[in-house]
């Protein structure tokens, strides 16, 4: 499984997703936290570049041994690229999920909905990490 560590660059959604902000381009992923609690991931749905997130509301899935839950986008914006590898390797979640597990990259809509994600300390508060 993955390692439970929260990076203190990134930005946190109440729903378990991460966002790395690279100069107005989002990265999403779903935190490790997520991943372990989910179980092994045997199928993720992507959502289509070229289609518009808005924050907080569904865009994809990630099926496990134990569950199927959405993916909620943690910011707005127009997806520009996909983690194409997830398709075959849907695992790549449960063993890097901030690195090689990443499911998209998105233009940032309206950058000041950073300001309503968590920071890591809080993320660890929600989660009751150690």
């Amino acid at each position: 499984m993955s390692s439970t560590s929260v990076p203190a660059e990134l930005r946190y959604s109440k729903e378990h997703e991460w966002v790395r902000d690279e100069d107005g381009r989002a990265t999403i992923g779903i935190t490790s936290y997520a991943a372990d609690e989910l179980g092994d991931i045997v199928f993720v749905e992507l959502p289509d570049v070229g289609a518009r997130l808005t924050q907080f509301a569904a865009f994809g899935v990630v099926e496990s041994v134990k569950a199927v839950s959405d993916l909620f986008a943690p910011l707005s914006g127009e997806v520009v690229e996909v983690n194409e590898a997830l398709r075959t390797q849907p695992e790549l979640l449960n063993q890097d999920s901030y690195g090689e597990g990443w499911i998209a990259r998105v233009s940032i809509g309206n950058p000041s909905e950073l300001d309503q994600l968590l920071d890591a300390d809080a993320y660890h508060e929600l989660t009751g990490q150690p």
